[in-house]
């Protein structure tokens, strides 16, 4: 049910490489949270709660296409998104 980003790159001799990414953070984090789209005042307005387990599993998720190896800063990133997004983390 996720829109994947893909990365096609072609080359002169016409061949090719396809690489498939994981999942927008947003959308493992709108799933988790159960809501449909995050606030319109996130300051404001807080839509959800996440618990640290939640996030802990969109990091496993998303680490590849984080730019760290690190889950205690990768957790933070998403964390971070939550935040713009109106989702308290917990």
């Amino acid at each position: 049910g996720f829109n994947i980003p893909v990365e096609i790159s072609v080359y002169s001799d016409k061949s090719f490489t396809f690489v498939v990414k994981q999942p927008p953070m947003t959308d493992l984090i709108k799933k988790a949270a159960g809501i449909k789209k995050g606030s319109d005042n996130p300051l404001k307005n807080k839509i959800g709660k996440l618990t640290k387990e939640q996030v802990l599993e969109i990091v496993d998720a998303k680490i590849a296409d984080l730019n760290t190896d690190d889950k205690d800063q990768a957790a933070k990133i998403v964390a971070g998104s939550c935040r713009s997004m109106g989702i308290e983390v917990e």
